[in-house]
């Protein structure tokens, strides 16, 4: 089910989503001041490309006040955009799956910092 599961996602959701992910990483590692977020960013991108089979493992305590500025600049409009799309795909049964990964990418895009993709 993980690479049936991995295909179907990479084809309809994860190269697009990785691919933003990536630029904004990109564009945020211009900067000094900006590459923590572009780092958490292309740590986003990853787990946007093939999510089945990974899990992620959330510290909080680890950096709170970068996640702090993280979710009040956009952790929480990137989590409530993956819960809306979780909730849509659960559905229906065949959903399920999909669902399941979006919130477990909305965990990973409301507190990056610190967290551990496995």
């Amino acid at each position: 089910m993980k690479l049936i599961g991995n295909i179907l996602w990479f084809i309809f959701t994860g190269i697009w989503t990785a691919i933003a992910f990536f630029i904004l990483g990109i564009i945020w590692c211009i900067t000094i001041i900006g590459i923590p977020f572009g780092k958490q960013c292309f740590k986003l991108a990853g787990l946007a490309l093939f999510p089945f089979g990974k899990t992620v493992d959330s510290n909080f305590a680890s950096h709170p006040i970068a996640n702090v500025i993280w979710i009040i600049l956009f952790g929480w409009s990137l989590a409530l955009g993956y819960l809306i799309a979780g909730v849509i795909w659960c559905i229906t049964i065949l959903g399920i799956p999909f669902g399941k990964q979006c919130f477990k990418l909305a965990r990973l895009s409301l507190v990056p910092f610190g967290a551990k993709v496995d």
